[in-house]
């Protein structure tokens, strides 16, 4: 039997129409997380989690994509693992659920909903470039810090 250890499960959230620094925050969060072998997790549409995506691909990533409608093919073009939820609003619970830790990038009331899911199952969230204050959430200023304050909750084990 092969003995495989588990690869980290991160999910970025964050605005489908960012700035142009929220789209080099993502990218570089997603670069970050695949060098530290995580797999990224998001909504697999555009924005923060395209940027992510494509960060984390041209890193050499795996990259998970939660689709809110019924058809994979809507999923960024960096996606490698497409799962049409057909849920619409209702898939930011399965992005929550399917991360270990969460990484906010900019965001409006859908990463709201996010971030409240993942705080309430007990995941360690994390705001980058975010205006969004959250008890429970934790600002951070760069993306080296946002990637290295996740791997360090899932070392600790702060996380749901």
């Amino acid at each position: 039997m092969i003995s495989m250890k588990k690869q980290p499960i991160i999910g970025v959230i964050g605005s489908s129409a960012p700035g142009e620094a929220g789209i080099s925050l993502a990218y570089e969060v997603g670069r970050l997380l695949a060098a530290a072998g995580a797999v990224l997790v998001t909504g697999g549409l555009g924005g923060v989690m395209e940027a992510a995506s494509r960060g984390s691909s041209e890193a050499g990533g795996l990259v998970l994509g939660i689709l809110p409608g019924d058809n994979p093919d809507a999923a960024n073009p960096y996606v490698d693992i497409a799962i049409p939820s057909g849920m619409g609003h209702a898939r930011n619970v399965l992005v929550a659920q399917t991360a270990q830790v969460l990484i906010a990038v900019e965001g409006a009331l859908g990463t709201l909903s996010e971030i409240a899911i993942g705080l309430k199952t007990g995941r360690a969230v994390f705001l980058l470039g975010s205006n969004l204050q959250v008890d429970g959430a934790i600002a951070v200023a760069t993306a080296q810090q946002a990637v290295s304050a996740a791997l360090q909750a899932l070392e600790d084990g702060s996380y749901g």
